[in-house]
């Protein structure tokens, strides 16, 4: 079973705080809970909750259980598990294997651990609900997506039809000289392909979601729909934006004019971003200073906020109607001058602001030439019109 996981991103201390308030939320509520620091380099969580977290899981709170993502460990038993494979090459070149104890993480490691602290076998059968303290929007954005990425250049680099003639592969270099890979590539390619799909399995899963913690009083509007535009490209769900060390409510009434006036500003940002997301709730956590005990309950005093409506695109039917087939894709936040649309073949390349993301159309709409597009109420609406040289044609035609 899939746990319901909850990634929680934003700048510096207050993804880790709302981190550690929603897991604490979670175990007083009587579920298994696992806290993951993935994106701690200053090991803020340990002073947070006042002890030093591992790599491996250790009980903090009664149903708690807190740990670090080890992307060093993570670095290592990744080459471990290869080492076997590169020998004869290192002994061909007359290169010496490098020393685990001096292995260094290389750039992009912290997301591949990342994602394979995601996996079920990872997360362990015990735990009911994870919550990730995980890194920046934008790093986040770009880890979720490797997967499919991934998967993606592994299929065009090792295709079924290369590794179904595997056994042909002494025949065509002798008789044809055609060199083929060799069968620990297609080994190894076949074992990362599971491993993407199991972690693809928690990403999109229906209680996976994304819960952004941002700074009451510095986060732009525009800043965040494009983090929301970014998210949804990609099919993750927002549940909520918990607003980290806001004033206390009473502070625009402070005889203070200076304070009266800077929390009057913030309470209009708030409520600024609030507007602007429309059905997802913003939770507020405001000053002074208090327990992590504390902040959740102000953070979830409505309740844990729910997964939301499916992100994932859907095809219309309307050809009885207007000849037509519609592709909604979900993209809140998305803003009209900032997209980007391309077919490709079979693909539809799809760009908002910033980030890309590569479709493969639905085996319907490939015999289909695109007629329109529309931006309303965030989703955007693709219209396919059948290709007549494609499209089957009606009996007695």
């Amino acid at each position: 079973m899939v746990p319901r996981t909850i990634l929680v991103s934003g700048a510096g201390e207050a993804a880790v705080t709302v981190a550690a308030a929603t897991a604490l939320h979670h175990a007083a509520a009587g579920r298994r809970t696992l806290l993951l620091a993935a994106d701690d380099p200053h090991r803020a969580l340990d002073a947070l909750l006042g002890t030093r977290v591992t790599g491996e899981p250790a009980r903090y709170a009664d149903r708690l259980d807190v740990a670090r993502i080890d992307e060093q460990a993570a670095f290592r038993d990744t080459l471990a598990a290869l080492e076997g494979r590169l020998a004869p090459a290192l002994t061909l070149l007359g290169a010496e294997p490098l020393d685990p104890d001096e292995l260094t993480p290389l750039p992009g490691t912290r997301q591949l651990a990342l994602l394979r602290a995601l996996r079920p076998a990872a997360a362990g059968d015990a735990a009911e609900v994870v919550v990730v303290a995980g890194p920046a929007p934008a790093e986040l954005i770009a880890t979720l997506a490797m997967p499919e990425q991934l998967d993606r250049y592994l299929t065009r680099l090792l295709p079924e039809q290369r590794q179904a003639a595997r056994a042909l592969r002494p025949l065509l270099a002798a008789v044809a000289g055609v060199p083929m890979p060799a069968d620990w590539l297609f080994e190894a390619g076949a074992t990362a392909r599971t491993a993407l799909a199991e972690a693809r399995e928690v990403i999109a899963a229906p209680t996976t979601t994304v819960r952004l913690a941002v700074d009451a009083d510095t986060q732009r509007p525009a800043e965040l729909r494009r983090i929301r535009a970014g998210l949804a490209l990609y099919g993750h769900r927002l549940d909520a934006v918990a607003a980290h060390r806001a004033l206390p409510a009473g502070a625009t009434s402070s005889p203070d004019a200076w304070l009266a006036a800077h929390a009057a500003h913030e309470a209009e940002r708030l409520a600024e971003l609030a507007a602007g997301l429309d059905d997802v709730p913003l939770l507020v956590a405001r000053r002074p200073e208090v327990a992590l005990e504390d902040i959740a309950a102000q953070l979830y005093a409505a309740g844990e906020p729910q997964p939301g409506p499916d992100a994932r695109p859907r095809v219309e039917d309307r050809l009885a109607e207007d000849g037509l087939l519609l592709w909604h894709l979900p993209l809140p936040g998305a803003d009209r001058s900032e997209l980007e649309l391309v077919r490709r073949g079979d693909e539809l390349v799809l760009g908002v602001g910033g980030y890309r993301r590569i479709l493969l159309l639905p085996s319907a709409l490939r015999r289909c030439t695109v007629s329109g597009a529309g931006l309303a109420d965030g989703v955007l609406t693709l219209r396919f019109a059948p290709d007549p040289a494609l499209w089957p044609r009606a009996t007695g035609e």
